[in-house]
């Protein structure tokens, strides 16, 4: 089935999506930049107090799961940009249904109605 969108507002939404991979991309980068083991060298001349060491392990395994949840959502945006390429963008996977614009416009990953998400 083919998208029920016009060649413009596909390029919008490839527009919008590859902004959206560029945002997503330059988060991923920061958090790579940033030494996690700032914070222990510098707890270090304090004789590792574990408190501090319990508040470093918790930052790293939140920054580890922001991680993921930004290489998940470059996932997604790919997959969109795939489905605008295929012509497939902005028709739901499950019915096979025209997503209205007003969903794509807040979501441009939407691969399903509202309704049918679980």
């Amino acid at each position: 089935m083919q998208t029920y969108l016009s060649d413009e507002k596909l390029e919008y939404f490839k527009e919008k999506l590859l902004q959206l991979k560029t945002e997503t991309e330059q988060l991923l980068n920061t958090s790579k930049n940033e030494s996690p083991n700032e914070a222990t060298q510098e707890l270090a001349d304090y004789g590792n107090h574990p408190a501090d060491i319990g508040t470093e392990q918790f930052e790293q395994e939140r920054d580890a799961g922001l991680d993921m949840v930004h290489r998940e959502k470059l996932m997604e945006i790919e997959d969109a940009l795939e489905r605008i390429e295929k012509k497939t963008y902005g028709i739901s996977e499950k019915s096979q249904k025209p997503i209205p614009e007003e969903r794509l416009e807040a979501m441009p990953t939407a691969r399903f109605l509202v309704d049918e998400e679980q």
